[in-house]
């Protein structure tokens, strides 16, 4: 089994570890999240880092890198109070993918991919057409992370469009029907299998 200490992970060659650390807390969810800038342009961006705040109210948040170069995505968020977020799935992975190059902030990714933007009733930010899940998300606030020069985006869940064919009797959303992707690392996607759902746990009597 190989063995790292923090020492020998801050001596590795920059890239090894940049695919190391990114890859070692796991699989992470793979979204595009759709804005819109004040001048009518769309972006849409990937994102692994979209996670689960709280159900009361029903909250998310993503990692946002540091500011010191132009972030469409959290401008727009920022002027309009308002993003989507969409699950990638199987059929668009490498259109998905590509929108994590730099374009400028006048170019819209969509019209460099063949992902399709979706507007619904008087959201003002796109979604992407045909996701398996599409969320739309007003902006709460943002946590500076100091230690690493990040921040928190923490935004409330507005409306939630699911694919029929994937909600569950008990609510839950089964991915593995929509061929949902996820992401190991920075660039490796991936489709997970639904395996089995457990009951809630209780603690055992003891003898």
């Amino acid at each position: 089994m190989h063995f790292f200490d923090n020492k020998d992970i801050q001596s590795l060659d920059k890239i090894y570890k940049i695919n190391l650390i990114n890859s070692c807390s796991g699989f992470k969810s793979a979204n595009l999240l759709g804005s819109i800038s004040a001048d009518g342009v769309a972006n849409v961006a990937v994102f692994s880092s979209v996670t689960h705040l709280g159900s009361n109210p029903p909250t998310l948040g993503f990692i946002l890198r540091p500011t010191t170069v132009p972030r469409d995505t959290y401008k727009n968020l920022k002027e309009s109070g308002v993003f989507t977020i969409n699950h990638i799935w199987e059929d668009i992975i490498e259109d998905a993918h590509h929108t994590s190059a730099k374009y400028p902030t006048d170019v819209s990714e969509f019209d460099m991919t063949n992902l399709e933007s979706e507007f619904k009733g008087k959201f003002k930010a796109p979604f992407v057409k045909n996701a398996p899940v599409q969320m739309s998300m007003k902006f709460i606030e943002e946590i500076y992370v100091p230690s690493n020069d990040v921040m928190l985006v923490v935004a409330q869940i507005e409306e939630l469009y699911i694919k029929d064919e994937l909600l569950q009797d008990d609510g839950l959303i089964n991915l593995s029907i929509g061929k949902v992707a996820t992401i190991n690392g920075l660039d490796t996607y991936a489709i997970p299998q639904f395996k089995k759902q457990l009951t809630y746990q209780r603690p055992k009597k003891t003898k």
